[in-house]
């Protein structure tokens, strides 16, 4: 979806530990992203914030469930996918999108989907949280899971 979402309140969350993990494509937007959900875990008052890296957006799912296991209350995923000339760009998108939703129900314990699947990198931009951009997914997507994280 495109456009503002419902404005929801960050909710305090100072015990939790939560990892965000973001793909290793398009690092620039990539921190833009991780910056933004990084914002919304300290106004959360977070106590744990951890940033991991993986090679690519198909990954996280996998860095997702082993951060659960590991202890994380909440994981915010961020990254891009860019659509190419190939329908890898819908697999990958569909994949990604699946693995979340599994990890995310087998575990009972939130993910905020910051992964953006755009056409072009100004699209991208616009929706990465960076001055003058129009959204902030990465910080949206932290509050989120943060709403989550106290359902």
């Amino acid at each position: 979806m495109a456009g503002p979402g419902p404005v929801l309140p960050v909710v305090k969350a100072p015990s939790a530990k939560i990892a965000i993990i973001s793909s290793s494509w398009h690092v620039d937007i990539c921190n833009d992203l991780i910056a933004g959900a990084r914002r919304a875990l300290e106004e959360a008052e977070v106590s744990t914030i951890e940033v991991i890296f993986v090679p690519g957006s198909m990954e996280i799912p996998l860095a997702a469930q082993k951060a659960f296991e590991k202890g994380f209350d909440a994981v915010v995923a961020v990254g891009l996918v860019l659509k190419g000339e190939t329908p890898h760009f819908d697999y990958v998108c569909q994949g990604l999108t699946q693995g979340v939703m599994d990890v995310q129900l087998k575990f009972s314990k939130p993910i905020g989907y910051g992964v953006l699947m755009c056409n072009d990198v100004e699209q991208a931009i616009a929706r990465s949280g960076v001055a003058g951009s129009k959204e902030d997914k990465g910080y949206d997507s932290a509050v989120a899971a943060l709403a989550l994280l106290n359902f």
